[in-house]
């Protein structure tokens, strides 16, 4: 199979992440743009305008109806995916690191970042999809601030009122999101900066990846270590695949550092490993610098 090669960002990538069909692709880099594919053929359907900063994130809903956007401009924006339109803008303090849509895309989840004074701040919104959904609460339906280490990414779980989250000192923790307490933690999940985290498709597990060159999969519940995968590189990235036993780790090297190694030192090699036994069962070249967001759909 050949692989379809999309140029459509002018900088570095931040996330991209599919639509629950698996037949879009949306993409952010610090170009401040966000971009739409097909994935059938890599088609660019369209780009979405309005950022000042580096799009850090976005999520998109189960219909691919909305999707958020989060930026270094301080701002989380609403979408509509057909029309390009902005249809709501929050503003913040600090910089939107993550956002995620609920289950039943009712609620947003974002981080925002601890800088100037300010702690980060992880705020839920609930999202009206009533006409044209133009008109949204201005203010947080909850709003709290995680104790210690600042939480660098977040997903809501199978659980009520439950969010999981993953922190600068590499834990990873369950937040109740109405009263903002800690309900559970594992500080010592990682031992450096967790960089993402992706659900199952059920919910019921989740994989983090890590700067301290591992990726592992919790239990969503018991916050429990059920697998690692260690590499010899830095990862940005670890996505599941929904339906096969496999996960795709993604990293390298820092961009900064890059010219001073080969390719090969780079490791910026796409690294499938088997869920289950875990070994890894094979890598995929082509990237010149690290990779700092990957995903799966099959």
């Amino acid at each position: 199979m050949r692989p379809i090669l999309l140029q459509g960002h002018e900088r570095s990538l931040t996330q991209i992440k599919y639509n629950r069909d698996g037949d879009l692709l949306f993409s952010c880099s610090k170009d401040h743009v966000i971009n739409v594919w097909y994935t059938h053929n890599g088609e660019r359907l369209g780009t979405y305008d309005g950022h000042n900063g580096t799009v850090w994130t976005v999520d998109v809903d189960s219909e691919s109806r909305f999707f958020v956007s989060g930026s270094a401009d301080n701002q989380l924006r609403l979408w509509n995916v057909a029309t390009g339109k902005c249809l709501y803008t929050w503003e913040f303090p600090t910089a939107v690191k993550r956002v995620a849509f609920s289950e039943d895309d009712k609620q947003v989840v974002c981080i925002t970042e601890q800088r100037m004074g300010y702690q980060c701040t992880i705020r839920v919104f609930n999202i009206s999809r009533i006409g044209d959904s133009s008109k949204q609460s201005k203010e947080p339906a909850h709003i709290f601030n995680p104790i210690g280490s600042k939480a660098t990414v977040c997903a809501f779980t199978s659980q009520p009122s439950i969010i999981f989250t993953g922190h600068e000192s590499g834990k990873v923790a369950l937040f109740n999101f109405k009263t903002g307490e800690e309900v559970d933690s594992n500080e010592r999940a990682h031992s450096d900066v967790v960089t993402d985290l992706q659900m199952s498709p059920d919910k019921t597990y989740c994989i983090t990846s890590s700067k301290d060159k591992s990726a592992r999969i919790h239990d969503t519940k018991t916050l429990d270590v059920i697998k690692t995968f260690t590499t010899e590189t830095p990862l940005n990235s670890a996505a599941i695949a929904p339906n096969k036993p496999y996960v795709l780790l993604g990293g390298g090297q820092e961009a900064m550092s890059v010219t001073t190694t080969s390719l090969r030192q780079g490791k910026f090699e796409t690294r499938f490993w088997h869920k289950v036994f875990e070994e890894e069962v094979g890598r995929v070249k082509g990237h010149f610098g690290p990779i700092n967001t990957c995903v799966f759909f099959l």
